[in-house]
């Protein structure tokens, strides 16, 4: 079966088209701010304001059901308190599920399709500093990615300087100073990194090992999009840990989190608005 995101089709148009859905279906003509929530940062879609609409992601050309466990298969269209329009992204599709870089990366592209020129990234992810402790969200300052992929298709030379806005981790932390930051390093997944590797990951300046967001993160400069990005420290990363590694952990250290870094992230978008 072919999917609209397969080759020859242009992915910008398919993120058009998609954009286009959502507001047939919304009647929201643009939105200002995009959020992908990752594992444990699903409350925040409740926190930054009135949801008017949600849509089943199978609804929203090029978008497919999240094959994760901690993740919605939803787009809302969130009113903030501040008159903006948030676009919220549950279904994330995840490189290690074998669609390819497209589809990895076609929410990004339809939320800067749908106007927004700022996008907000979250994960679940490993700690790699052992003074990091589960359930501690985190800035990232940049990434290293170890996909060996690229969601740029030709000759697309993109610069990734200060890709991760140092302005809007400047606004991050005037909602908590605390906030520490780190490099954030996408492994392929699914399965999780061997503490050689984590080793490796540290010697080339990682502090956050993860299966996402460095390519949505290109994608969304490409597109000329703002980047922000959180990852929530579910488990220090093989290695740094001595208890072995699993997705349950993950999840529990998610709903143990989920209230405080919501609030944190709610509190967030509302002082980028603020600044803005």
């Amino acid at each position: 079966m072919t999917h609209p995101l397969d080759p020859p089709a242009d992915p910008r148009d398919v993120a058009a088209q998609a954009a286009d859905d959502i507001r047939r279906i919304t009647g929201v003509d643009r939105h200002d701010i995009a959020l992908t929530l990752g594992s444990g940062w699903a409350q925040a879609a409740d926190l930054i304001g009135e949801t008017t609409h949600t849509i089943p992601a199978t609804e929203v050309t090029g978008f497919s059901k999240p094959a994760l466990e901690g993740h919605v298969g939803t787009i809302r269209s969130v009113l903030t308190d501040d008159g903006r329009r948030a676009l919220v992204i549950g279904a994330r599709t995840h490189y290690y599920e074998g669609h390819g870089v497209r589809r990895v990366v076609h929410s990004v592209r339809t939320a800067a399709a749908a106007g927004a020129t700022i996008m907000v990234l979250t994960n679940g992810a490993g700690g790699i500093k052992p003074q990091w402790e589960p359930g501690q969200p985190v800035l990232i300052s940049d990434h290293l990615n170890l996909t060996a992929d690229s969601p740029l298709e030709g000759a697309t030379f993109v610069d990734l300087t200060d890709l991760y806005s140092p302005r809007l981790r400047d606004i991050a932390r005037t909602v908590d100073a605390s906030l520490d930051e780190g490099v954030y390093v996408q492994f392929r997944g699914p399965h999780y990194e061997t503490p050689a590797e984590v080793q490796m990951a540290k010697a080339m300046g990682g502090h956050i090992c993860g299966m996402s967001t460095a390519l949505e993160a290109i994608a969304a400069r490409e597109a000329g999009m703002e980047v922000l990005g959180l990852s929530l420290i579910t488990n220090l990363a093989a290695g740094i840990q001595t208890t072995p590694l699993s997705h349950q952990e993950v999840i529990d250290a998610g709903r143990e989190a989920e209230g405080r870094i919501s609030h944190l992230l709610a509190d967030v978008i509302g002082a980028i608005g603020d600044a803005a």
